[in-house]
């Protein structure tokens, strides 16, 4: 019998409903794999009786003649940023260390709601902020991705690390992840899997710990455009405790997907072109421009002129919005609590805030009130607000000239872990070509296009006007299709 672990979403799916093989046995062989693979520090908690009541639930269903659910048998991996009731949630850090929610997210309730089942708690950089998974108060996160002759432990991508790992590994045939900057695309393009990021609003926010409240938008990882696009299917939707959730119907997305482009013109932003960009990238992006012609697209170059002003505005805008919303965190309700002998309250804040935050959320948490401080409020943030809307409004322009654009995800493959770890700066640029998308709100999209000279994945990416997810889908399932992309890491671990 086939592995089950090496089947994605779609032959999960279809096998279970088929008769194939039963949703327990899914479920008990990514449970094994979940427990074979600690070494890869993707899970901070397992939840194998989570996936097996719901792999028993769909096999009940199926015996009795039921109409089965969308994911009925499809075990996933859940970013430990989303709140899942009475399993600890911690997004990576030591200050909410023992957190176990008495409420479910409603992202995770809605896959619930789907059939599908839970694998464990996914490892991410600390309150998702970082770009290699080296900020989690719970150690790194490795990619199950080496090269050739040497054993340097290499980077997942961040912030969502652990679902990247997970589903490149085949833990987890699919993963929940979250994207404020680029934390879906950039990971899944250094693991050589697919990620989407759908327009700001599609999934709700109700119950995911909140970095950056105007950016942060949940989203699926998993092996291919199609696997994302069931996920997403079930994932997003209209919720009332959500004011930024659209009340809108959520799109048949599987159901449309076309790799037809015919009719379509794709834009190849020329400020994309950035100095120092590796020839290896430079060569992707063009074999991804001729991809595109062969599915029917007429290519069409555009610009973006403010793009240039994207990275230094999303680095006052969601610096500003985390250290707000991560204020909350003070020792009083829940968490961790540091009380230091004979202190009042403002030591506790003091100590509880210093023991339990890492070095990355203390320095955008510093960086976050400098830019709202009374002084510098004007000149920083309401100038990032400004650019926003610049960069929104060049995506508006350049939309009246094409349907989707065509751009790499990250300006290299992955790294070593410790690397850039020294330099801000330079991890910050790790999402270049990501964050541009965000500061707008559209949709967007990573696909494995093809290996480095190190047999290391790189990306392509996908941008769409707002709502349009199936225009992304599409042209990513064209790119999927032209890349025969197969490639997969060699276990290790």
């Amino acid at each position: 019998m086939t592995d089950l672990t090496t089947l994605g979403i779609t032959a999960i799916r279809d096998g279970v409903r088929d008769g194939q093989f039963k949703a327990r046995e899914v479920a008990e062989a990514f449970n094994a794999k979940v427990a074979g693979a600690r070494a890869l520090n993707a899970f901070l908690v397992e939840t194998p009786d989570h996936a097996l009541a719901a792999a028993d639930a769909a096999d009940a269903a199926r015996a009795a003649g039921e109409t089965l659910k969308p994911l009925a048998g499809v075990p996933i991996g859940m970013k430990d940023l989303f709140a899942t009731k009475g399993v600890a949630t911690t997004a990576a850090s030591k200050i909410l260390e023992g957190f176990v929610p008495p409420y479910e997210s409603t992202v995770s309730q809605n896959l619930w709601n789907a059939g599908a089942g839970m694998l464990g708690k996914l490892n991410l950089d600390q309150f998702a902020m970082g770009s290699s998974n080296e900020t989690s108060a719970f150690g790194n996160v490795i990619s199950p991705w080496r090269r050739p002759n040497d054993t340097a432990p290499l980077a997942p991508g961040g912030s969502s690390g652990g679902s990247s790992t997970a589903v490149s590994a085949g833990l987890a045939p699919g993963a929940t992840g979250t994207d404020t900057g680029g934390s879906i695309r950039q990971p899944a393009a250094f693991t050589g899997i697919s990620g989407i990021k759908p327009t700001y609003g599609r999934c709700s926010r109700w119950g995911t710990i909140a970095f950056a409240s105007s950016l942060d938008q949940a989203g699926p990882m998993a092996r291919d455009v199609r696997d994302c696009a069931i996920m997403l299917e079930a994932m997003a939707g209209f919720d009332a405790k959500d004011a930024t959730s659209l009340k809108l119907d959520v799109p048949n997305w599987e159901a449309a997907l076309s790799a037809d482009l015919k009719g379509k013109k794709v834009g190849v932003p020329k400020e994309y072109r950035v100095d120092g960009m590796p020839a290896e990238i430079e060569a992707l992006w063009q074999q991804g421009i001729d991809w595109m012609r062969d599915a029917g697209a007429e290519i069409v170059e555009v610009s973006l002129p403010h793009t240039k002003y994207a990275l230094p505005a999303y680095y006052i805008i969601a610096p500003a919005e985390a250290s707000s919303n991560l204020a909350r965190y003070d020792g009083v309700r829940y968490g961790l609590r540091d009380l230091p002998e004979g202190a009042g309250l403002q030591d506790m804040y003091a100590a509880t805030r210093a023991a339990g935050f890492g070095d990355e959320v203390k320095r955008r948490i510093l960086i976050g009130t400098y830019v709202l401080s009374a002084g510098f409020y004007d000149a920083y943030y309401t100038q990032a607000q400004k650019v926003r809307t610049l960069i929104a409004r060049d995506f508006e322009r350049a939309f009246g000239e094409c349907d989707v654009l065509l751009t790499p995800t990250a300006p290299s493959a992955a790294f070593a872990l410790g690397e850039k770890q020294a330099d801000p700066l330079a991890m910050y640029l790790n999402d270049v070509f990501t964050v541009p998308a965000s500061l707008a709100g559209l949709p967007a999209m990573s696909v494995p296009g093809g290996l480095d000279k190190d047999g290391l994945p790189l990306g392509l990416q996908i941008i769409g006007k707002a709502l349009d997810e199936q225009g992304v889908l599409n042209a990513s399932l064209a790119i999927e299709q032209r890349a025969g992309f197969t490639a997969r890491p060699q276990a290790w671990w």
